[in-house]
């Protein structure tokens, strides 16, 4: 199942090209990981990521994180995959693995920026020995346990910058910054 969204949009220098990012999330366990599971797809939509590949599938995630898409805007889309191996073996780019075992993320940014196409991994609750192995970096933001959602934030915003303000007219709905108080814009807001 694809949804379609992007969640940020930045400017990319004329120099250095931010690389384009896809997320993995592997291991996740529909019925008692949801909440977890959409935390990363926001995260990753919202920080610049242009999909989440799921396994195993989850399709009721899947439409919620489309809703959400479509409401405010872009095009982040969640990939279903019953095959991670396979998904890392076809990756036409740099697979990244984030574990808090990994070199850190300071060291091997220069390296990561350099790729065009980066997978982003993070793992369920147990993660497959065999994706150590199989990843082209085994990174770490920190060297204490925290939550895979913490990992793709810090390391979607060291590679790509703070997501920006959606452009008005780009999605169905908006906020609108403000000091004080909420405000948001567009359709379906009362």
């Amino acid at each position: 199942m694809a949804t379609a969204s992007r969640g940020s949009s930045r400017s990319r220098s004329a120099r250095s090209p931010a690389p384009e990012v896809s997320v993995l999330r592997v291991g996740h366990r529909p019925g008692r990981d949801p909440r977890l599971t959409t935390h990363v797809a926001l995260v990753a939509r919202a920080f610049g990521a242009r999909r989440l590949y799921l396994h195993p599938p989850d399709p009721e995630l899947a439409t919620r994180v489309g809703a959400v898409t479509a409401r405010w805007g872009g095009d982040f889309e969640v990939v279903a995959t019953d095959d991670w191996k396979s998904l890392l073996r076809t990756f036409p780019g740099a697979v990244v693995h984030l574990t808090m075992y990994g070199l850190p993320l300071g060291r091997t940014l220069p390296k990561l920026a350099r790729h065009r196409n980066l997978l982003l991994v993070v793992g369920g609750a147990k993660v497959p020995a065999e994706l150590y192995r199989r990843s082209t970096y085994n990174v770490a933001v920190g060297h204490q346990p925290h939550s895979e959602v913490a990992a793709v934030a810090v390391t979607l915003e060291r590679l790509l910058g703070l997501p920006r303000p959606v452009r008005p007219g780009a999605a169905r709905q908006r906020i609108v910054p403000s000091a004080r108080g909420k405000r948001v814009v567009g359709e379906g807001v009362a």
